[in-house]
């Protein structure tokens, strides 16, 4: 079971970039959790992700000298998701369809890789703590960088070009 939860459903074996496709992988899933739940759904999604991934991420990695292996991308899947909530909460909040505001999806996929990937300031020293914490901490605090940046880029938008 943790296996299955580490690699979403075993989308962390897919190369190049397992990280890549499992924040791809996320972005349907996301879309059909707002679909059913809302975006309060999605938050709350984001959150299972991160405490069932800690707890794949503890099983996947006990005894291993590698505590971040390429295959486990259910740290992509919560960052991603937490990346996603500006667009859900703006699209619930204005009564359109979540797909509408598909620059912001792209916008969110795009600076969570940008962040998941870079590691700058705190992200990087969350990765560098070489513990299942650690591996799914980065990935949290990306997808609130990649969060903060698809609202500035909407703020942007809506006050300079509309």
């Amino acid at each position: 079971m943790s296996q299955l939860v580490a690699t979403f459903f075993y989308v962390g074996y897919l190369k190049p970039a397992p990280g890549t496709w499992g924040s791809l992988a996320a972005l349907p899933v996301a879309l059909v959790i707002l679909w059913t739940t809302g975006p309060y759904g999605l938050l709350f999604m984001s959150i299972v992700a991160f405490g069932a991934g800690y707890w794949a991420t503890v099983q996947q990695t006990r005894g291993q000298a590698d505590h971040d292996p390429s295959e486990i991308v259910i740290d992509e899947v919560a960052g991603q998701w937490i990346a996603l909530l500006p667009v859900a909460f703006g699209a619930a909040n204005n009564d359109m369809s979540y797909l509408a505001l598909w620059p912001g999806w792209i916008a969110a996929f795009v600076l969570f890789r940008l962040f998941d990937i870079t590691k700058p300031w705190i992200i990087g020293w969350a990765d560098r703590r070489n513990d299942a914490m650690g591996v799914m901490l980065d990935d949290v605090i990306a997808g609130v960088f990649a969060a903060i940046g698809v609202g500035a880029l909407a703020a942007l938008y809506h006050v300079v070009l509309v």
